[in-house]
């Protein structure tokens, strides 16, 4: 004998479900796969060149080697830490695609855009705050090796600091790096990583030995400030583009 149960009884303990977050859900998908090539590769340049100009180690061992070894020395020591950056992009890259929950939810990377916003500018604070002349120590110009050993010492000095995946969390998460289902842009974002860091490094490299015959080695200084403001404001702009809801639109809903 089957039991006569009320229909309103039924759909009472039915699971409830949030049709909004449902919605909010398939527009933040779509939100991803409708971006465009443009923004990905704006996008990676700026994420190459902030991973990139941090006055650490390979900074300032590019900027000895342009001083005493000549530009183009100093310029590969640049093409061998970026090379070891998109390495390390890639990691991160690959490790967030896993973590689908956090890809698809529009909520967990609208949190994660703040707080990788806040977290840049701590680091754009600290960098402005930070002295790397007292880590310049001038090296002997005899030596200069060639072009690919300068590359590999390069490549050497930033692989050898795994933090630099953390960092390209917090680029990835400040930016919305990390694509779903929209392949062409993600592919040309991390090109475009590589083609900003390299611009760093050129530019770096070119301002350096355009300074030699004059140099004071205050100007590591003065670059060092100059990427600490330029850090502060962009995360400023992105934090409060993100909190006035410009980013995820469809969470003001």
């Amino acid at each position: 004998m089957l039991l006569q149960v009320p229909i309103q009884d039924v759909m009472n303990n039915l699971p409830q479900l949030d049709l909004q977050e449902i919605q909010n859900q398939l527009d933040f998908e779509q939100w991803m796969k409708n971006i465009g090539t443009f923004e990905m590769i704006l996008k990676g340049l700026v994420i190459g060149i902030f991973a990139s100009a941090p006055m650490g180690p390979v900074g300032i061992l590019c900027v000895r080697r342009t001083l005493n070894k000549g530009r183009w020395i100093g310029f590969a020591t640049g093409v061998g830490a970026s090379i070891s950056d998109i390495i390390y992009a890639l990691i991160t890259g690959l490790g967030l695609s896993f973590v689908v929950d956090i890809i698809e939810d529009p909520s967990i990377a609208y949190w994660m855009k703040i707080i990788g916003s806040v977290i840049f500018l701590l680091f754009g604070i600290y960098t402005f705050r930070s002295n790397p002349v007292g880590n310049f120590k001038p090296v002997p110009k005899a030596g200069k090796g060639t072009l690919a050993q300068n590359m590999l010492t390069g490549f050497l000095v930033t692989f050898s600091n795994p933090m630099i995946i953390s960092f390209f969390g917090v680029l990835f998460s400040m930016f919305t790096f990390i694509l779903k289902d929209n392949v062409l842009p993600q592919v040309l974002g991390y090109i475009s990583i590589v083609i900003g860091a390299l611009l760093w490094w050129f530019g770096l490299t070119w301002l350096i030995d355009k300074a030699r015959k004059s140099y004071n080695i205050r100007i590591v200084w003065i670059i060092n400030r100059g990427i600490g403001i330029a850090v502060m404001v962009v995360s400023a702009l992105m934090l409060t583009y993100t909190l006035t809801g410009h980013s995820f639109p469809m969470l003001n809903d």
